[in-house]
């Protein structure tokens, strides 16, 4: 069932991890971001904006990790954006097909169109589509090529796998030189936005409203700084006492923090 978060701008929350996809209405359609996450939701959504008379004209995904660059045959074959560097990203890391069972992929999940995005000129500012203005936000917290989406007639901000209340800030341990630096670089990007935005719409968890945009870069600055320096954060995310069914955001930050001390380890070496 989609959601309206703000006018033209609707949400679908998935079952798995609080996922949403977001449909932002255009002239000639809808663009649609980060759809998702089960086959039976995705047809859901398809019906949902045919029965309102909507064609999907556009998709965008957020990053190149797999829960944000899925499709279903059911939204057409319209042209799917991402930045260009996550398009990149996304090739080589599909190139020898991906285990769904490491990724912990539910069975129900289709992928036969995952990761079918064509990457959006390094210029580039905004979707390049016949609907409200959507700007990107691009930066390299959490993967190469994260972006957000901000839709200034709505005041509307699609943060991608960033700003929830139910996921903690996860650093690209992976790729990025400076996994802290990235965070903290992108985390100031959105606040540059802060006056502006009225509704932020998370990868995963709950939407925001108005001021909680501050309180929520808060609290993931918080987090990341308390990572650097070797404190604890008190982040009631990841407990004592987490959301339940959330129990293994703990053991998300526990990787992390074994991660950075063994990098601190040997940059001392």
């Amino acid at each position: 069932m989609l959601n309206q978060v703000a006018d033209g701008v609707q949400i679908h929350v998935s079952e798995w991890c609080e996922s949403s996809s977001v449909v932002v209405d255009g002239g000639a359609g809808a663009l649609l971001v980060d759809p998702g996450i089960l086959g039976n939701e995705m047809t859901c959504l398809a019906k949902d904006l045919a029965d309102s008379g909507r064609t999907v004209v556009a998709g965008f995904s957020t990053h190149p990790h797999w829960d944000h660059m899925l499709w279903h045959a059911s939204f057409g074959a319209p042209p799917r954006y991402a930045t260009a560097l996550a398009a990149t990203t996304a090739r080589d890391r599909l190139a020898g097909g991906i285990d769904a069972r490491r990724f912990g992929i539910p069975e129900d999940t289709p992928l036969d169109l995952l990761g079918d995005i064509t990457g959006l000129p390094a210029i580039a500012t905004e979707i390049p589509w016949d609907g409200l203005v959507a700007l990107i936000i691009e930066h390299r917290a959490h993967t190469p090529g994260h972006a957000a989406l901000f839709i200034p007639d709505r005041g509307v901000l699609i943060a991608g796998d960033m700003l929830s209340d139910v996921f903690i800030p996860m650093l690209d341990l992976r790729d990025a030189a400076d996994p802290i630096g990235d965070y903290l670089a992108a985390l100031a990007l959105f606040e540059a936005f802060a006056e502006d935005v009225d509704v932020v719409v998370p990868g995963h968890g709950s939407v925001a409203r108005s001021g909680e945009l501050r309180e929520r870069i808060d609290q993931d600055r918080a987090y990341v700084l308390a990572l650097r320096d070797g404190r604890d954060s008190g982040d009631p995310r990841i407990g004592p006492s987490p959301k339940p069914g959330w129990e293994w955001v703990r053991d998300v930050h526990e990787r992390q923090v074994q991660a950075l001390n063994i990098e601190s380890k040997e940059k001392r070496i």
